[in-house]
């Protein structure tokens, strides 16, 4: 017998299709609070409010 995990919006509650959606993990500054982590549909997503973060590691090379 097979299973099959569905993930599930926890905003609004409608099934989020393979390979779609998002993660939204909060982390409070007093670290005895622990953390948070939603999933998300990619409407859901995107109103989420923040800004776009930079990737980390190395800056790509000049295009010359």
């Amino acid at each position: 017998m097979a299973r099959k995990t569905v993930l599930v919006c926890d905003n609004c509650g409608v099934e989020v299709d393979e390979g779609r959606g998002a993660t939204l993990r909060v982390t409070f500054t007093d670290a005895r609070r622990g953390a948070k982590a939603a999933d998300l549909c990619d409407g859901c997503a995107g109103t989420m409010p923040g800004i776009a973060v930079a990737r980390r590691g190395r800056k790509p090379k000049s295009l010359s």
